[in-house]
């Protein structure tokens, strides 16, 4: 075994590889963008590296520097964890080269499954069933829109190169074809540097099953049973279990053995991913699942697989790397139970799932156990900026069974506390109760079938929310009041007042409208007044935030912090933002001159799509945004003509810069 290890990554997948690591005795080497200074993988490593600037390409992408970090430190073995250089054949072998392990496959296994198209070809040599599509080297436009007809529609345009949904489209009809290609390459191209697609058949009820193989170069290969990934959002993962529901044993065996035989076909070493599509149009049976694409590394998933199976894969991936054999034998290997993970992301589902920035100013997760795991590269205080992806952390749990495992991911997910940007905590805690979800009726469609009880319409919070914001505000006017002159009967803030307590008003904004809350004193708590409501609510806030409450008699935890001039209080998962009416705030008028389409987030300006004096409609395509690593198409949000475009395409541009405005309406 050798004794250091570099992690050429970042994020979660270096904090979870350094955790193993440091568990085996083995020194860990962190790299970081001067971005990362602060990060926690670099907290943690027993020496790190500034490699470069923010952006990747500038940074986590440049193997020389990465290379030039392994000699300074005499890192014997290099793990690229997930992303970035992970499935790069040219770095695997620049750590030949340089005389350090790479632990994963060898370059040939990377080159051989890096293609999709290729891969493909490769697979139905060896046997192994694959999607119907059109796989050839000819790229041509007409073409390809020539080979999608012949497929069928629905079609799916993917990247040859590279994963995640990136350069993914789908096209339902032939007159959306060209746009829906056009779009998938600039993607590819951006986040791969390879714009070449290939065409496949869509399964209209398609579960997502990938089975985990693992080889140790020396002839033998197993595979850890199936994760379900069919749970997604434009075609990236949003929660993942294993097992599969509904998996039958004839078909778990069917295609763990034809993934053993894909991996075997490449002469693979360590751990990899058969990705494989299954028609569920008549619930999962053998012989109605088709090979996708292989990953050459460790998955982001990864974590359920190892609770089911008592396994720690990073374990394996640095022994079989260091040239032992595998650990157990295929007859070694069982189920015990069932795990899911949750993917916690720094979005808006309320729009559109964009991505978020800012500051974790609360960040608070569940506590772990033998029942629950999390998976994070980010502390509180820590910023999610916009040079990389958004997770925040993966929520893991595990229980005998899969019921027993939803109830645990939906109580862990109430737990979660997140302010200074938007989450899918609610979100994710929502999917995990869902009948629907529960019942095992999945397929990659799910979320977009159930969006309105996922993502219900903006409201106002329940009556009892409002009461806790209402005795938010009282205990912290009182702790001001009190900080004045503690000794001063004036500052007891409780509501005594002679001839019995009057209303007060409790100035409170949610989601700019004003809510006309008043409490009133009565007995060792207050009436609520909000609306036609009136709720009896008391209780303590400690000085971390935390509400402990009884709200008509029903006991209550909350928790609050202070920020952007009010604060957000967080109930069972979810974040609600309140401010106070600020007597200065003056109405200036509308910015640019009238209603404009805004950057949402700092990003690159890929296309611009109209020009000043054309008349648009609701949903017309304006401008096309690239933003931590994903196309984000900005619509015109109703009639009108177009006044100026402020952009071209390969600007730069800041989180609410006006990208372009509209002629005033008369």
């Amino acid at each position: 075994m050798f004794n250091s290890v570099l992690i050429a990554n970042r994020g979660e997948i270096a904090v979870r590889v350094m955790h193993t690591a440091k568990v085996m005795g083995l020194k860990t080497i962190a790299v970081f963008s001067e971005a990362d200074r602060d990060a926690l993988h670099v907290a943690l490593a027993d020496e790190a590296y500034c490699i470069g600037p923010a952006p990747a390409n500038e940074s986590y992408l440049k193997a020389d520097a990465i290379l030039e970090v392994a000699k300074q430190s005499g890192a014997e073995a290099i793990h690229p964890g997930y992303g970035f250089l992970s499935e790069n054949a040219a770095f695997a072998e620049a750590c030949e080269k340089a005389g350090v392990i790479f632990i994963g496959p060898p370059a040939s296994a990377i080159r051989a499954m890096g293609l999709k198209d290729a891969a493909k070809a490769l697979m139905e040599k060896a046997g192994v069933p694959v999607v119907p599509g059109y796989h050839g080297e000819d790229q041509d436009a007409g073409l390809l829109a020539k080979e999608a007809k012949r497929i069928g529609y629905p079609v799916l345009i993917k990247a040859v190169a590279g994963g995640g949904g990136k350069g993914m489209r789908r096209v339902d009809a032939p007159e959306d074809f060209e746009k829906a290609l056009k779009s998938a390459q600039r993607e590819a191209a951006s986040a791969f540097g390879d714009e070449r697609v290939l065409i496949e058949k869509f399964v209209t009820q398609p579960r997502h099953v990938e089975i985990q193989v693992f080889a140790d170069g020396q002839g033998d290969a197993v595979y850890l049973f199936e994760r379900d990934c069919s749970l997604q959002r434009r075609h990236q993962k949003v929660i993942e279990e294993a097992p599969a529901p509904g998996m039958p044993e004839e078909m778990r065996k069917a295609m763990g053995e034809a993934a053993v035989k894909a991996a075997k076909a490449i002469g693979y070493k360590g751990a990899g991913t058969i990705e494989f599509i299954a028609d569920a149009s008549e619930g999962l049976q053998p012989g109605r699942f088709f090979f996708m694409e292989m990953n050459t590394r460790l998955q982001v998933e990864h974590p359920v697989t190892e609770m089911i199976t008592a396994t720690d894969l990073v374990e394996w991936q640095l022994r079989v790397a260091a040239g032992e054999k595998l650990p157990l034998r295929q007859s070694e290997l069982e189920i015990n139970g069932h795990a899911i993970e949750a993917r916690l992301y720094a979005e808006d589902p309320a729009k559109q799932f964009f991505p978020s920035t800012g500051t974790l100013h609360r960040l608070r997760l569940p506590e772990e156990d033998e029942f629950v795991r999390i998976d994070t590269g980010v502390r509180e205080g820590d910023a999610v900026s916009m040079f990389y992806d958004p997770m925040i952390a993966k929520l893991i749990v595990w229980d005998a069974s899969r019921d027993a495992a939803l109830r645990r991911m939906k109580a862990a997910l109430e737990e979660v506390e997140i302010a200074g940007l938007k989450s899918n905590a609610a979100f994710l805690a929502r999917v995990a109760g869902h009948a629907a979800f529960r019942a095992g009726d999945i397929d990659t469609g799910f979320i977009d079938r159930h969006l309105t009880d996922l993502v219900p319409p903006p409201a106002t919070p329940e009556p009892h929310v409002i009461a806790l914001a209402a005795l938010h505000e009282v205990h912290v006017r009182g702790a001001q009041l009190r900080a004045r002159d503690a000794a001063s009967p004036w500052t007891a803030n409780d509501g005594w007042e002679l001839g019995g307590a009057r209303a007060e008003n409790v100035p409170l904004l949610f989601g700019g409208e004003a809510l006309g809350v008043t409490v009133q004193a009565s007995g060792k708590g207050w009436r609520v007044h909000y609306g036609e409501h009136t709720l009896y609510a008391e209780g303590s806030l400690s000085d971390d935030g935390a509400l402990q409450a009884v709200v008509d008699g029903r006991r209550v935890r909350a928790s609050a912090i202070e920020l952007n001039g009010g604060f957000v209080l967080m109930r069972r998962g979810v974040a609600y933002e309140f401010t106070r009416p600020n007597p200065l705030d003056v109405d200036f008028g509308e910015e640019a001159g009238g209603e404009g389409i805004l950057a949402p987030m700092p990003g690159k300006i890929i296309q611009v799509l109209t020009e000043a004096g054309k008349s648009v409609r609701k949903g017309d395509a304006l401008i096309v945004l690239e933003a931590m690593k994903m196309e984000q198409t900005l619509q015109a949000p109703g009639e009108g003509v177009v006044a100026s475009v402020n952009v071209s395409a390969g600007d730069q541009v800041e989180g609410g810069a006006v990208l372009l405005t509209f002629e005033d309406k008369e």
